[in-house]
């Protein structure tokens, strides 16, 4: 059974760090494409990153302060987001296909599986 639980959100100042973790069961991270959503107040959830064989994906919004990682031996997923905006707030997902059909891509298609969520509140 595939389960994945967030953590590591909180509430941090504008310019600041954060590093999502992401606790898989049921398969292996390395299987199956491993991505980041998130949902801002008021507006639709959104792929923000993603990763799969090495190959990764960011949206533009995130290119750069945002890092997706994944750590096989302990089957965990990591988010590590610098440079934090106030635009970032949000309740942060970790999801995943459950199967090895799909690819990381900009598309963002195929997540079956997402965690319970973990609020990422960026204020001063």
């Amino acid at each position: 059974q595939v389960q994945l639980v967030e953590s590591g959100g909180g509430l941090v100042q504008p310019g600041g760090s954060l590093r999502l973790s992401c606790a898989a069961s049921g398969f292996t991270v390395d299987d199956y494409v491993i991505g980041w959503f998130r949902q801002a107040p008021g507006k639709e959830r959104e792929g923000v990153t993603c990763i799969k064989d090495g190959r990764t994906y960011y949206a533009d919004s995130v290119k750069g302060p945002f890092t997706i990682s994944t750590d096989n031996h302990k089957n965990m997923v990591y988010l590590q987001m610098n440079s934090l905006k106030p635009e970032d707030t949000g309740n942060y997902y970790c999801t995943t296909s459950g199967t090895a059909y799909y690819y990381c891509s900009r598309f963002f298609v195929g997540y079956d599986y997402f965690g319970q969520e973990t609020q990422v509140t960026v204020s001063s």
